[in-house]
């Protein structure tokens, strides 16, 4: 449904990321997320929204608000539940650009790429269910703001 989504994503314009790598990474979860996604705040009227995310005071902050800029909610979480996933996702993400780097087998590249994918999709299961009664997500949004979450700790 067209209004239950997210049209704009705002992220903190502070230093860049440490690599270009990881920028193509945050510049690519956005337009995927703003090409398609599934974001229904509990008990907010119907979208489109605009999402501000940001790392405040040491807490994930969703500030929610409509195509005017108005805050409708804000949801602050707690990082400490995820930040062993992020610290492995970086580490793991790490490797693979070491591995392209290097002109590593393809098997290895593959292998590292699997295990990528598998702390994401332990990291958005994990959003999903500290958002759980607040905003609904399907399972690619997460993915995509998972992948948001982790540039955004980079920058702390």
């Amino acid at each position: 449904m067209a209004e239950q989504r997210l049209a704009r994503i705002t992220l903190p314009d502070s230093a860049p990321l440490p690599n270009p790598y990881a920028e193509a990474d945050r510049a690519q979860a956005v337009a995927d997320l703003l090409a398609g996604n599934s974001f229904v705040p509990v008990g907010l009227p119907p979208g489109p929204y605009s999402l501000h995310l940001e790392i405040r005071d040491g807490r994930l902050v969703f500030d929610i608000r409509d195509t005017a800029e108005a805050t409708l909610r804000i949801i602050a979480l707690a990082l400490g539940p995820f930040r062993r996933l992020i610290k492995d996702y970086h580490m793991v993400v790490a490797s693979h650009e070491q591995a392209v780097t290097e002109g590593s087998s393809e098997a290895r590249i593959q292998a590292i790429d699997m295990g990528r994918r598998g702390l994401h999709n332990e990291g958005a299961e994990l959003l999903s269910q500290r958002l759980d009664g607040r905003v609904t997500l399907d399972f690619e949004t997460s993915r995509r703001l998972f992948t948001l979450v982790c540039a955004l700790h980079q920058r702390i």
